[in-house]
């Protein structure tokens, strides 16, 4: 069983940006792709970003390509999600998530271990 700890979130202005941090208990860290989700009040969970075992390779979602970057450090068994130019729309609570021994995965269903969630909001 994965533990999936979640810290970062925090109250910020539009424009601003904050750097996500999920830190997993498993040892075999490396073996899972790890994806990040969010989601706004009254609205579905989303897919934000991914990146893959390795960390070679990262796919994010079209809302937020070009002002999110997803990285990995598997020596510390963490994953990181680093948010510029952050807009009011982008307020939501952010999971991360982990699938094991899967290639980079968009849906919420391809990941079988979650975290808490961190809340991030976005002033306008």
């Amino acid at each position: 069983q994965v533990q999936l700890v979640e810290s970062g979130g925090g109250l910020v202005q539009a424009g601003g940006s904050l750097r996500l941090s999920c830190a997993a208990s498993e040892g075999t860290f490396s073996t899972f792709t790890m994806g990040w989700f969010r989601q706004a009040p009254g609205k579905a969970r989303e897919f934000v970003a991914a990146i893959s075992r390795s960390g070679g390779s990262t796919y994010a979602a079209d809302s937020v390509k070009g002002r999110v970057s997803i990285s990995r450090d598997n020596a510390k068994n963490t994953v990181y999600l680093e948010m510029n130019m952050l807009k009011p729309e982008d307020t939501a609570v952010y999971y991360c998530a982990a699938a094991q021994m899967k290639s980079i995965t968009t849906p919420q269903w391809g990941y079988d271990y979650w975290g808490q969630g961190t809340q991030v909001t976005v002033s306008s």
